[in-house]
């Protein structure tokens, strides 16, 4: 974030350089473990494939994409925020994190239709919940979101405003001219159609939502609310914040907001909030939790907690809708 070009000078934050490593190394030891096993299970264990768990893969995929770039932000932070692994690297960290965090809440959108459609339109569903309709999907947002990241790294250095002397900034600190040219169009277009558009759907709508499905009286239907208010708990939690002190973020890029002090609350404020949507691929594992079956989870969490594969047969399935 710049605030030198409007006279205002960033605020100490001294606590970004303990925050962000705790959170990162919290989301990894957590998050990791966690997100591996569903993609595992949901990848390789259901059968048959469904629609939802095409989609939960892909969600532990996103999560996956944007662990493995925490080692490289720890080290930036205990860094006093100096970035050495250069500028092609920090593109590709700095894509690969921002834009999973949009593919995340794009995905349990795409979750919350399906739990929709399940329950309040069972036959409509049964008609067309082959896997190949949400693998589409899947497909067109990780398309997009690749030709998105491909053409922002091929587009060259980013340009910021930190004296070389304080180290080299990594994903903020931008130069005037790196917005208006670069970011200003990459920032507005995932603020509207991947952050507040989804929100507003899974905020708005899935409430509604749930007073319908909550007067069927069948385990898929209690499921699918359970699903739903998992969904809504993230979203409040974790993506919601981040996204309204983006917005405020945008505002202040843009001129609209400047005042100094708003300026320095605005920073702090991005500070934290990128922590919490950091702790989105914590809490994810929740959510497979609550869409499987109990027992056979509590079979899953021995195996990991024990060490040993246990199968029947052979084999051993986790059942889904």
């Amino acid at each position: 974030m710049n605030m030198t070009e409007a006279g205002c000078s960033p605020p100490p934050a001294e606590y970004q350089y303990y925050l962000f490593p705790v959170v990162y190394i919290l989301a990894l030891v957590v998050g990791l473990p966690g997100n591996l096993a569903a993609l595992f299970v949901f990848t390789f264990k259901i059968t048959p494939r469904t629609a939802f768990s095409v989609f939960i893969s892909n969600l532990a995929l996103a999560d996956i994409l944007i662990l493995c770039t925490l080692p490289f932000r720890i080290h930036y932070h205990l860094n006093r925020n100096n970035w050495v692994f250069g500028d092609f690297a920090c593109r590709i960290t700095g894509v690969l994190f921002y834009s999973n965090i949009y593919m995340s809440i794009c995905l349990m959108t795409c979750i919350c239709v399906d739990r929709y459609m399940a329950t309040v339109h069972p036959h409509t569903y049964l008609r067309q919940r082959r896997p190949w309709r949400s693998l589409a999907v899947c497909v067109a947002l990780w398309c997009v979101a690749g030709v998105a990241m491909l053409v922002f790294v091929l587009r060259g250095p980013l340009e910021t405003n930190i004296n070389q002397s304080e180290g080299h900034s990594c994903f903020e600190n931008f130069s005037k001219h790196e917005w208006d040219t670069r970011l200003a169009a990459y920032s507005l277009l995932g603020l509207i159609f991947c952050s507040l558009l989804p929100s507003v759907i899974i905020l708005v709508c899935y409430p509604l939502v749930v007073r319908r499905i909550s007067m069927i009286r069948t385990k898929t239907a209690q499921r699918a609310v359970r699903v739903i208010y998992t969904i809504l708990a993230i979203t409040l939690l974790c993506f919601l914040p981040s996204h309204l002190v983006y917005l405020l973020h945008l505002l202040r890029r843009m001129g609209v907001i400047k005042s100094c002090t708003a300026a320095d609350r605005i920073y702090d404020a991005r500070r934290v909030t990128m922590a919490l949507v950091t702790l989105n691929t914590c809490l994810d594992p929740v959510l497979y939790y609550v869409t499987t079956s109990h027992c056979k989870w509590r079979r899953l969490k021995m195996t990991w907690l024990c060490g040993r594969v246990q199968r029947s047969r052979g084999v051993y399935t986790i059942a889904v809708d």
